[in-house]
């Protein structure tokens, strides 16, 4: 059971994780945090050292919801192509409803805090490095179960649906057309597609 400060903190930071992911980090005041949390200034600096540490705190709360969200649309898939794709439908729902207000925190964050805060910065590189490590994982399942050719270099893929993903949310956000992620994402559909081995042997 949590003590009464553990439930402060994390009433603190789930409810000003959605304004760290929209706002940013320079862009999130303490009177914002606040006025979120209707917490004077000395219960949030009671219960953290500084906006710091909130905004740490935020990020990993945001990302850990986005992992929860995504494993979740996965567990419904069978296949390992199933799954990969399953990334395009739920940061699709990141960008356009709502489930995670803002949007990417990793795109957010690594934007927002590139020089200016390191802390978030290695956060956002972790959690970059962690979604590889994740995507990598199920290349290999999928090499192992036949459904990806070994010939497919795993690190090459992870790194392009990222980059796929994260283009195609920074770009359609930029431009506000969202005809522009779906172009990227039919792209992203067909690469995915083509990782099988009736394609691989075709070429």
């Amino acid at each position: 059971m949590m003590t009464k400060a553990e439930q402060t903190r994390n009433f603190i930071v789930e409810k000003t994780a959605s304004i760290f992911n929209t706002k940013g980090y320079a862009g999130t005041s303490l009177n914002d945090i606040t006025a979120a949390t209707g917490l004077t200034k000395g219960s949030i600096y009671g219960n953290f050292a500084n906006k710091d540490e909130v905004a740490l705190a935020a990020f990993d709360y945001n990302f850990a919801n986005n992992v929860s969200n995504i494993e979740s649309e996965m567990s419904n898939k069978g296949t390992t192509k199933g799954k990969l794709l399953a990334y395009v439908s739920i940061y699709e729902r990141f960008l356009f409803s709502g489930i995670s207000i803002g949007g990417c925190p990793i795109l957010n964050t690594a934007t927002d805090a590139d020089d200016t805060h390191p802390a978030l910065r290695e956060r956002a590189i972790k959690a970059i490095l962690a979604w590889k490590k994740r995507i990598i994982a199920l290349v290999d399942e999928g090499i192992i179960s036949k459904e990806i050719d070994e010939a497919h270099d795993p690190e090459q893929i992870a790194l392009t649906i990222i980059a796929m993903i994260e283009g195609g949310i920074m770009i359609s956000r930029l431009t506000n057309k969202a005809d522009y992620w779906s172009l990227i994402m039919d792209s992203l559909k067909k690469y995915i597609n083509s990782l099988d081995l009736a394609n691989l042997c075709c070429k």
